[in-house]
């Protein structure tokens, strides 16, 4: 069973930073997709980021220009850099991957943007 294990949430204030990490516990390459979802109280989770076929990205309106989605191949492990946070930003963030039909989820990590 594929396991994605996230780190790197916190508490931080409005216009910080913060760096998730995801580690997988199979090769990156076996996903077709990956990427980064959150979901804040009474929201519906939501596509932050994603690399899909190709290595093309993806990113939200909401986030574009502030996060950036990376990953490092020979270590299994997705990032996900977040700048100038929000508020609104608040959130469990999740870290998903796509092999074939099956999709696999992190625990999650929660980011509070709070002063």
């Amino acid at each position: 069973q594929v396991q994605l294990v996230e780190s790197g949430g916190g508490l931080v204030q409005p216009g910080g930073s913060l760096r998730l990490s995801c580690v997988a516990s199979a090769s990156i390459f076996s996903f077709s997709a990956m990427g980064w979802f959150r979901q804040a109280p009474g929201n519906e989770r939501e596509l932050v980021a994603s690399f899909i076929s190709g290595g093309s990205t993806n990113y939200a309106d909401s986030v574009l220009g502030r996060f950036t989605i990376s990953r490092d191949n020979a270590k299994n492990t997705l990032f996900l850099q977040m700048n100038s946070l929000k508020p609104e930003d608040t959130a469990v963030y999740y870290c998903w991957g796509r092999s074939g039909f099956r999709h696999y989820w992190g625990q999650g990590t929660q980011v509070t943007v709070s002063s």
